[in-house]
């Protein structure tokens, strides 16, 4: 689309472009820079201990000292495997100014489904908190991995704090371990070097930082690999979006999980590189302690998911003014549908704005966004960001563009597009393809969209979830929006399984809101006022919870894999 519609539609600030980029920069440039500007700024505050951007500096020349001294070497993979707490951010950077690339792990996976990324990424060292050394455990043995890196989240509290977690939870919720020999208290390895000690790395843009496992919703988990320049590239476009939020004067509310790449570009890269706090959030879900750090810290900025966001909205403690949540001057969605009811009641509460983006791992976050100012489209994931090249093309060829208002692939590239996907040449090859029009590959995401004639976007649904009835073409997203605006239901989900007369028939999994009752007859009337007859799912199941990744989004193919489970029972 060499027009760009959506460039007249940019907010009043945000540029078109942001080119040149330093493509020789690597991302912890932008920490040494907050640190050198703004040394007693804040950068993480977690139950009231803060440490400042010089500290955190100074730290991660140390512990990437640590890191050299166990023999981490440029491009070897390192895993973290914490929740939102300081030593996750320290970690980070301390990896990368070792010269490796960071392994980024769901702390609350089983063991089992760690062996996958230790044996993929070669991952040699870990660093793990201590509540889940004993999980890092079961895997090793299944694995090269010969070194765990282990810190108490103690190791951050103020000293009281820690004092009273030491007697009452440490032991109690598994936090207290014993080390295996060769293994080592990030603690110890701190306190034996100086930040002058930092190794002497060349890192550059091109140079590889991360390597994000995806798959979580679609299949096989696959690593992309973005390089420096990518994270860099993807935290300016994010910084000139927000038009208007200050350096070292806003506060991040960091409730998203650092280990995915919305937390860790859209909160932690975003938050170094304009040298703002993070205020440390390790469990989103404990709305208690969410509701103190909001009323205590006053966050500004509020990146969260629709599941978060709706909770909020429906708290007792909210409804009785026991939260004050006018701080909040910005909100980016993602990851899930924004639905209208969620953000205009949100906005209500906070007086901020909430606007629904869009990204993936292999961008390396995010793509395209509402504006922060401007007007916000229901349903619209936005506007490219700068710098962005998007097409829409047809589902069979993959070549030809679509008009405006039609269905077809969403394709991009920019400069946040990752390198590839580590060890799958042919999974690279089918997602970065040269289409010979003189530029770059361009990224096929999988996702099915429309753009209107402002150049905002709207996903229709995953291609590779597509539900084919009888010759028809069902979206999951139409059925799952129908079933989510009766007002008894909590959230649905939709996806094909198998039938035995048309092959596929659309099924779907509904949760009630707490207190309501609903029969399958009723839900399938609600629908059949709203969908098209072929679109009514033949089949509705209750359910107490739907399964869910990290961030909160559906798995429809779990819930598939159930149901094949349960009719061969």
């Amino acid at each position: 689309m060499s027009t760009k519609p959506w460039l007249k539609n940019y907010a009043p600030g945000v540029p078109h472009t942001l080119e040149p980029y330093p493509t020789q920069d690597p991302i912890f440039k932008k920490l040494e820079e907050a640190a050198r500007k703004h040394p007693d700024a804040p950068c993480t505050i977690f139950k009231g201990a803060t440490i400042t951007y010089k500290q955190m500096n100074d730290m991660t020349d140390q512990l990437a000292a640590g890191l050299a001294s166990l023999g981490v070497k440029k491009g070897d993979r390192v895993g973290i495997m914490m929740p939102n707490i300081p030593q996750f951010v320290l970690a980070f950077y301390a990896i990368l100014k070792a010269g490796g690339v960071v392994v980024a792990m769901n702390p609350t996976y089983p063991a089992d489904e760690l062996v996958t990324p230790l044996n993929d990424a070669e991952i040699g060292v870990v660093l793990v908190m201590s509540k889940f050394y004993d999980t890092i455990n079961k895997a090793r043995g299944k694995t090269k991995l010969k070194k765990v890196i282990v810190t108490n989240v103690k190791e951050a509290l103020p000293p009281l704090l820690g004092l009273l977690f030491s007697i009452a939870k440490e032991k109690k919720e598994g936090h207290h371990v014993e080390l295996r020999e060769g293994d080592v208290f990030m603690k110890d390895l701190l306190a034996k070097f100086k930040p002058s000690d930092r190794p002497n790395v060349t890192v550059t843009g091109e140079d590889r930082a991360l390597f994000q496992y995806s798959g979580g919703t679609t299949g096989t988990p696959k690593a992309a690999v973005a390089l420096h320049r990518n994270i860099v590239a993807n935290s300016m476009q994010l910084h000139a979006w927000l038009v208007g939020m200050k350096e070292a004067g806003e506060v991040m509310m960091m409730a998203i999980p650092l280990f995915h790449v919305y937390g860790m570009i859209a909160g932690m890269s975003f938050s170094v590189a304009t040298a703002n706090p993070m205020v440390m959030i390790p469990d989103a879900r404990d709305l208690k302690d969410l509701f103190a750090n909001i009323n205590k810290y006053k966050p500004t900025l509020f990146p969260a998911v629709p599941r978060l966001y709706n909770a909020i909205n429906n708290h007792p403690d909210v409804a009785a003014g026991k939260v004050n949540l006018k701080s909040i001057k910005a909100c980016i969605s993602g990851s899930a549908p924004l639905l209208l009811d969620t953000k205009t009641k949100f906005e209500s509460l906070s007086g901020g704005t909430v606007f629904e983006g869009f990204g993936m791992s292999e961008v390396p976050t995010a793509s395209h966004c509402n504006p922060f100012m401007g007007k916000n489209k229901e349903g619209s994931i936005g506007m490219p960001l700068p710098d962005m090249e998007v097409k829409l093309v047809d589902l069979d060829d993959g070549k030809t563009e679509m008009a405006m208002g039609e269905v077809g692939e969403l394709i991009v590239r920019g400069p946040q597009v990752m390198w590839g996907y580590h060890n799958m040449p042919t999974e690279t090859q089918n997602s970065l393809r040269d289409l010979g029009d003189g530029g770059k590959p361009w990224l096929f995401t999988g996702d099915i969209a429309r753009m209107d004639e402002d150049g905002y976007f709207y996903i229709v649904d995953r291609k590779k979830e597509l539900i084919k009835i009888g010759g028809f073409q069902v979206w999951p997203r139409d059925i799952e929006e129908a079933l989510a605006a009766n007002p008894k239901v909590l959230e649905a989900a939709a996806a094909g399984v198998p039938h035995p007369e048309h092959g596929e028939a659309a099924k779907a999994w509904v949760v009630l809101k707490p207190g309501e009752s609903a029969t399958e007859a009723e839900l399938k009337s609600w629908c059949t006022d709203k969908l098209a007859k072929y679109k009514v799912p033949y089949q509705i199941e209750f359910r107490p919870e739907l399964p869910k990744t990290a961030v909160f989004k559906v798995l429809r193919r779990e819930l598939v894999r159930q149901h094949k489970e349960a009719a061969k029972k």
